[in-house]
């Protein structure tokens, strides 16, 4: 990697399953798009367009990239995107094999999902770079390009609220 000579195409690899999850997590699951905004990613890690300075670790500088490709990828096709997102709306799964178990845990999967994705965007992102990616609040903030105050209040506010809406059907 003559242009980003501080990456090392080993730990880039190990990075892998990692940032196609992120890719999917800023795509919104749509899997072919997050396949795109990683090669892309990987593209401009390559050819020296996106540079690594190692003030952050390469994870979360990575992580940065990978979102950066994914919003400049949305706010080009826009329309296109919101078109598709009305397309692809969930659908509980049918089950007929009347498993009363089965079909429980399924609506409690769906009430859960339903719940993560009414959340805002940005709540969403920094819980999920918290939670699921394992970063620091601080390495959130950075990815996300919002300061330290910024990301807490969003993590705070997101815990908020899946206690409150997922504790209201519960009890």
């Amino acid at each position: 990697m003559r242009h980003n000579p501080l990456v090392d195409p080993r730990e880039l690899a190990q990075l892998h399953d990692e940032s196609f999850s992120w890719a999917l997590t800023c795509t919104r699951g749509r899997r072919a798009e997050a396949e795109e905004v990683l090669q892309m990613s990987y593209l401009a890690v390559v050819e020296g367009r996106a540079r690594f300075g190692g003030q952050a670790s390469l994870r979360t500088w990575l992580c940065a990239v990978i979102r950066n490709h994914a919003y400049s990828r949305w706010r080009r096709a826009r329309h296109t995107l919101q078109a598709l997102a009305r397309l692809a709306t969930f659908a509980p799964e049918h089950h007929d094999d009347g498993s009363a178990e089965r079909y429980q845990a399924t609506q409690e999967s769906n009430r859960v999902l339903a719940t993560w994705q009414s959340l805002p965007p940005r709540q969403r992102e920094v819980l999920d770079l918290v939670f699921y990616r394992e970063l620091s609040i601080s390495e959130a903030a950075a990815i996300l390009g919002i300061t330290l105050g910024t990301a807490r209040v969003h993590y705070e506010r997101g815990k908020a609220t899946l206690r409150r809406m997922l504790g209201e059907d519960t009890g």
